[in-house]
Order: C-alpha cells, then structure tokens, then sequence
C-alpha cells in the first residue's frame, strides 16, 4: 500500500510557484500542467495573450499568465519586476520559450541566428538573473530548469543556430549549477528527443521517408509524449532530486545514445 503522505511529500509541489515560459502551448505547456497537479502555483508566460489564456483555462489549477518577449531582453528586468511584485520570489523557473530558423547554413544570415540564440539562450540568462537574484534574497532552494534538446547531442541539417543555441544550453546548466549551489539554488536541463506534437506533426506530415528515418533512429520504436517532458521537470523539481543538479536528462527512448 503506497505511503500517500510520503509519496506527496517527496514528488509533491505543493506551496511552490512557478514560471513556465513558452508555456502556452506543446511542451511548455505540458511542463505547466505537470506542475499544476503537483501542486505548484503556476505563472505561463509567452508571447501571445489569447494563447496563453486558453492555456490557463485548459491547465486550471490557478494558473495565471504574463505577455512576455524572451526576445526583447531590454524590457525583462520590467517584466520580472512585475512577475515578482504579484506573485513574489519564485521557487521554480522552467525556460522552456524557444524558435527556430530552418535554413541550409549557407543561405543563412547572422540576423537568423541572433534570432534563435536571442530566445534561447541570451533571453533564458537575463531572465535567470533576475528571478535567481530573487530566490537568492528570499532564501529559498530553488529549482532553474532550461529545456535542451537531442540535438545538442546529434547533428542535424539545415537547423544550426537552434542546435548551436540548445548545446549552449548545456554549458550554461553546468556553469549556473556550480555558481549556485551553495545558495540552494539548484540548475538542470531536460533534452528531449523526437515528441508527439503538432510541430512534429506539422514537420512530418506528407514526409513519409523522414518520419520512418526519425522512429529508425529510436530504439524504444515510439515517440514520446509532452507528459513526458513534464512529469521529469515536475520530478526534478521535487525533494525527490533535491541532491541533483548540474545535469541534463535525456528524454528520447535512447535515441541520441542508442542504435
């Protein structure tokens, strides 16, 4: 018979906040609800307000949401100051917020690639600093999760400045993880592999040679889902990995690894 006060106490969120950017649709959001049923309060935070409505209306739990540009970093230290004014020092920060620019590298322009690398990466670090500098000041032991990517650790074509921006992703789990660990403040990042989306979907679709490529490449033969990046955020997030930091976890059914 399980322990449901025990199992609560250490996979449980109750009392947290969390912000999710990006978490207004696919992974985000799966991120988001997962912590919502842990017991988080919840912030999504992203660019367009009717998306992000409809995503609290969908996720409950109390979930609120702000309007947010990753891309826009001269308006962020405004902008968490008002995340913080509602809703205080945040326990949890997922950065999740992410895009893309699918061109061949030699057709490919420098504005491409601050495009992707302004979200991704110099956007999820002026954003840390402000909410790790608030958790720091209230003392708390929180959890910084920054949402990597398989291809980090595989080459694929035509998609450089987000492979790029996701492997420095991985650098800065490792050299935030160091920084802060003495404060409480504990740093990971979840990588997932190929996920059951509509961008995947989209990507897929009428494409019958690159979808059979991409499940050959899976050694589990099966896509994963969005609950499953969700439930290893919520997981990592939890006392459970309370001596975890400094990594990023795989999420692919063995497909960066594996043959």
């Amino acid at each position: 018979m399980p322990n449901n006060a025990a199992l609560a106490q250490q996979y449980g969120l109750t009392g947290q906040t969390a912000l999710v950017t990006g978490g207004g649709t696919g992974l985000g959001k799966a991120i988001a609800t997962s912590l919502a049923q842990s017991g988080a309060q919840v912030v999504i935070a992203g660019r367009r307000e009717d998306v992000l409505q409809a995503a609290c209306e969908e996720i409950g739990h109390g979930t609120t949401y702000c309007v947010l540009d990753l891309s826009d970093v001269a308006q962020l230290a405004e902008k968490a100051d008002q995340l913080h004014g509602k809703s205080g020092a945040f326990d949890i920060l997922v950065n999740n917020a992410g895009n893309t620019v699918k061109k061949a590298f030699l057709d490919s322009t420098l504005k491409d690639f601050d495009g992707v690398f302004d979200v991704h990466v110099r956007g999820a670090l002026e954003l840390s600093r402000y909410v790790m500098a608030r958790m720091s000041e209230a003392g708390k032991d929180g959890s910084v999760l920054f949402i990597s990517s398989m291809t980090a650790y595989i080459g694929q074509p035509n998609v450089h400045g987000y492979t790029i921006a996701k492997t420095a992703i991985n650098g800065v789990v490792r050299a935030l993880s160091a920084e802060f660990a003495q404060a409480g403040i504990r740093v990971n990042g979840v990588a997932p592999g190929w996920i059951d989306t509509d961008v995947f979907r989209t990507a897929t679709k009428g494409d019958p040679e690159r979808k059979a490529k991409i499940m050959g490449r899976i050694p589990m033969g099966k896509l994963g889902t969005p609950e499953d990046i969700g439930w290893t955020c919520a997981f990592l997030c939890a006392s459970s990995a309370k001596y975890i930091t400094g990594q990023v976890i795989l999420v692919d059914g063995g497909g960066a690894t594996g043959f």
